[in-house]
C-alpha cells in the first residue's frame, strides 16, 4: 500500500494532492454502490423499543457483512445488553484501518444506525422503507439521518483500501445504536466500556448536524430537558362536568401558562441558532377513546432546549411552580417526570485540532469557509464532550431529518465522502 510520505520541509504531509485526486475519482465511481447500500439499509426498520421497534441488529448484520467483504480486517463489536429486543443486545460496531506509520491516534467518523418512525404514512409519497431515487435525490426514512454520512464514511475509507493507500493516522469508523432515544445502549455504553476505543488525542467527527451549505461546524449544544407531564383529575360523563375534574383541560391551561418560560430564561447567545432557549409542548398521549367522557387522566410532553448558562434544575423548578398554580386552580394533581435531562457540557474549542482539520477539508472539497456555531438539537457529540473529548459535528445536508419524504442529495453523499477522505489524509488540523 502507498503510504503518505513526509513533505520536503521535513514535516509529515497531511494532504498529498495526487493521492487525494485518486481517492476523489474512486469515490465518484462508487455512486451506484452507495445508492445500493442506502436501499439495503433503509429496508430495515431499525427502530428502538421506545419507538415500537426491535432495535438495530439486522441493520448491523448488513453493515458487518459489507465491512468484511470490503476487506476491513479490524472489526470489533460492542453489544450492549438489552432484554427488550429479540437479539438480546443493541449492536455497536467499530472498524479501524491502520495507519502507514506507528501512530496510536485515529481520525474517527461516528454515525448511528437507528432511525425514527416514519410518522403519518399518508404524508409520504412512497413507502418510507423502500428507497425511491428521483432528481438526484434518495428518498426514504433514515437516508439522511444518518445513512447519508454512514454510507459516505464507509466508502471514504473503502477508497483507501481499493487504492492501496495507507493514511497518516488510523481511520476509525464507529456505528452506534440508540442515538434517537437516549444513547444509553450506544455511545454512552462504548465510552464506559473497559475497551473504549476512543482516545482524547483522536480527531472525532460526528456528521449528524450541519446546514445546506456545509459551512457550519457545530462545537456546542444546548442543554436538553424532556418532561413527561401527567395530569390526574376525575373522569365523569361529559354532560355532568361538575362531577369530575377535566385533566385534559387542566393540561391545556398548563401549556398556555408555560408560555412564561421564555421570559423567565431570557438570555440570548449568538453562538447558537436559535439564540434563545426554547420550550415546546410536543407529544400528546391518548386519553379517553370517546367524545362524551371527560378525561380524568392526561399526558403530554415538553421539549426544552436551554442555553448552557441556565441550570436545568432551575428550569424544572420553574415548571413545577407553574404546575402548582394549575393544581390549585383546577383541582388536579400534576406529576413531572424527566424523560431526558442533560446539562450541556463545555463546548469544543474553536481552536481544537479537529475543528481546524474540518475547516481545511470542507474548504478543499466544497470551497466554503466553515464557521463554528452551536445548535439546539442534541447529538452524541455531547457525550464525548462531557468526557473531555473535543468532538466536532459537521455535515452538508438537506435538513430533512424526521420529516415525511426525508431525502438526501446524492451529491452531498459523494461530497461528504470526499471531505472525510480529506480528513483521513491529514496528519493534523494545520492548513497544507
Amino acid at each position: 500500500m502507498t503510504p503518505c510520505r513526509p513533505g520536503t520541509d521535513g514535516k509529515e504531509e497531511f494532504l498529498n494532492r495526487e493521492l487525494f485526486e485518486r481517492i476523489e475519482r474512486r469515490i465518484d465511481g462508487y455512486r451506484q454502490a452507495m445508492i445500493d447500500l442506502q436501499v439495503a439499509l433503509s429496508a430495515i426498520p431499525a427502530l428502538a423499543p421506545e419507538n415500537g421497534g426491535d432495535g438495530e441488529h439486522l441493520k448491523a448484520v448488513v453493515l458487518a457483512e459489507f465491512l468484511g467483504k470490503k476487506g476491513f480486517a479490524d472489526i470489533r463489536r460492542f453489544p450492549a445488553p438489552d432484554g427488550r429486543v429479540s437479539s438480546g443486545a443493541r449492536p455497536n460496531i467499530v472498524a479501524v484501518l491502520p495507519a502507514g506509520s506507528s501512530t496510536a491516534d485515529t481520525t474517527w467518523i461516528l454515525t448511528h444506525t437507528d432511525v425514527v418512525p416514519p410518522g403519518d404514512a399518508s404524508l409520504w409519497d412512497t413507502d418510507p422503507y423502500k428507497v425511491h431515487v428521483a432528481d438526484d435525490r434518495i428518498y426514504g426514512r433514515g437516508v439522511e439521518d444518518n445513512q447519508q454520512d454512514l454510507v459516505a464514511s464507509l466508502f471514504a475509507a473503502t477508497a483507501f483500501l481499493d487504492e492501496g493507500i495507507k493514511p497518516p493516522r488510523n481511520i476509525g469508523l464507529a456505528f452506534v445504536a440508540d442515538e434517537e432515544t437516549s444513547s444509553r445502549w450506544g455511545l454512552a455504553y462504548l465510552l464506559s466500556h473497559p475497551q473504549n476505543p476512543f482516545r482524547k488525542t483522536d480527531l472525532i467527527v460526528v456528521p449528524d448536524g450541519g446546514n445546506e451549505e456545509g459551512s457550519l461546524i457545530e462545537i456546542a449544544e444546548k442543554s436538553i430537558l424532556w418532561l413527561r407531564v401527567h395530569t390526574r383529575g376525575k373522569q365523569c360523563h361529559a354532560s355532568r362536568p361538575s362531577q369530575g375534574r377535566n385533566a385534559f383541560a387542566a393540561a391545556a391551561h398548563l401549556i398556555v401558562k408555560l408560555d412564561r418560560l421564555p421570559g423567565l430564561f431570557p438570555l440570548r447567545d449568538p453562538l447558537f441558532e436559535p439564540s434563545e432557549s426554547t420550550f415546546e409542548a410536543t407529544k400528546k398521549e391518548a386519553n379517553v377513546p370517546n367524545i362524551n367522557t371527560i378525561p380524568g387522566d392526561d399526558i403530554f410532553h415538553l421539549d426544552c432546549r436551554v442555553l448552557p448558562a441556565y441550570p436545568l434544575q432551575d428550569v424544572l423548578a420553574a415548571v413545577r411552580s407553574i404546575a402548582d398554580e394549575v393544581e390549585a386552580e383546577r383541582g388536579v394533581t400534576i406529576d413531572l417526570l424527566p424523560v431526558q435531562m442533560g446539562q450541556a457540557p463545555e463546548p469544543t474549542s474553536p481552536e481544537a485540532t479537529v475543528v481546524k482539520a474540518l475547516r481545511s477539508a470542507v474548504g478543499e472539497v466544497y470551497g466554503v469557509e466553515a464557521r463554528v456555531g452551536g445548535i439546539g438539537g442534541g447529538t452524541v457529540a455531547a457525550y464525548f464532550r462531557r468526557e473531555g473529548y473535543p468532538a466536532a459535528v459537521w455535515s452538508k445536508l438537506s435538513t430533512t431529518a424526521h420529516q415525511p419524504n426525508e431525502y438526501c442529495l446524492i451529491e452531498n453523499m459523494l461530497g461528504n465522502a470526499k471531505v472525510f477522505a480529506r480528513l483521513f489524509l491529514q496528519e493534523d488540523g494545520s492548513n497544507p
